[in-house]
């Protein structure tokens, strides 16, 4: 196998994610992606797209939609100047309510089918490939399909690791980070190509002057600063003779940090219900009314320590039950 690939998933790593995508529409590019494909594509990668979409399953959308969504994505690249070799898709899940979509499949992640697949189809060379993800059901079915991985990891909607799900390769907070880590492992191949090909030369001495540097130093220097280029995310520093942001950039980073605050609000207008959370609050203010109370018994001369004590032990119970309520909750 000669190629090499980089696979990656659609939602939240290509464009954003609204839920389930059921309209050419709802789809948007994430900034910076198409630039970023395009670097991938000039350093010789393949570019597929590894996508599961149980929303087939379930009867959300239909097949017929998907196909009209992607042509839409690939239309999108296509007017930035990048192009995928292929899309993969599973539409199955063992829940779904459509029974000839609903069972387990190789294909679906972490499971890697869908890898394999396009490796066979692609003649792709799986360990000088890399699997690009938002989700740790991408990095297991890279890592089970034997490729180096990036997980995605934003603050804004962190990806959730459950227990057992393996270490990805390296982490990134966007496409635009993945894709300098790729650009420096592939300088780093080709720094130790050239150092290996150094030690195969034979030695001859000269009596000319001394070399200034070695053939690693000359593509360090040259490729490093041609290849690497910081995450946009990442605040460049400034010097005294440096030149104005460009344009372009500037307007691809304010779309990412407002692309951030729109999901973060998403998620906060979309929290669920929780009828821990309901009692527990209940029971705080039974703790309050019980404090009140004994402090009440307390200054009335009265009344018995006994009912002093007896209205505390009630807040003390209620106390811990609003805890463990709490922790029920958080623990969901």
């Amino acid at each position: 196998m000669s190629n090499k690939a980089i696979f990656l998933d659609r939602d939240d790593t290509l464009i954003e994610d609204t839920g389930y995508i059921n309209s050419p529409d709802q789809v948007k590019l994430l900034p910076s992606a198409a630039a970023s494909l395009v670097e991938l594509k000039q350093m010789g990668y393949k570019l597929i797209v590894i996508s599961n979409q149980s929303g087939v399953a379930r009867g959300i959308i239909k097949e017929e939609a998907i196909a009209d969504i992607h042509h839409r994505l690939k239309t999108l690249l296509g007017r930035e100047g990048a192009y995928l070799d292929a899309i993969y898709y599973c539409p199955y899940h063992p829940n779904g309510a459509i029974p000839k979509f609903s069972k387990e499949s190789d294909l679906r992640k972490p499971n890697p089918g869908m890898i394999l697949k396009a490796a066979n189809e692609h003649d792709i060379d799986l360990s000088q490939s890399w699997m690009v993800g938002n989700s740790y059901r991408d990095i297991t079915a890279g890592l089970r399909a034997g490729c180096k991985t990036i997980l995605i990891n934003s603050s804004v909607r962190p990806a959730c690791k459950k227990v057992g799900d393996p270490e990805p390769d390296k982490k990134a907070v966007n496409i635009r980070e993945a894709t300098n880590i790729v650009k420096m492992q592939h300088l780093q191949e080709k720094i130790s190509g050239a150092s290996e090909s150094k030690e195969l030369l034979p030695v001859v001495e000269t009596t000319t002057a001394k070399s200034t540097g070695s053939v690693t130093d000359s593509i360090s220097a040259l490729d490093a600063a041609a290849v690497f280029e910081q995450p946009e995310t990442i605040a460049e520093q400034t010097s005294s003779n440096a030149k104005p942001a460009h344009p372009e950039k500037t307007h691809r980073l304010l779309e990412e940090v407002l692309r951030q605050v729109r999901t973060g609000r998403r998620e906060d207008m979309f929290h669920e219900f929780s009828l821990a959370k309901l009692f527990a609050g209940i029971s705080q203010g039974l703790v309050v009314f019980c404090l009140l109370l004994s402090l009440w018994l307390l200054m009335d001369s009265s009344r018995s320590v006994t009912a002093v004590h007896t209205s505390i032990g009630y807040a003390i119970v209620l106390q811990l039950m609003t805890i463990g309520l709490y922790m029920l909750r958080d623990g969901k």
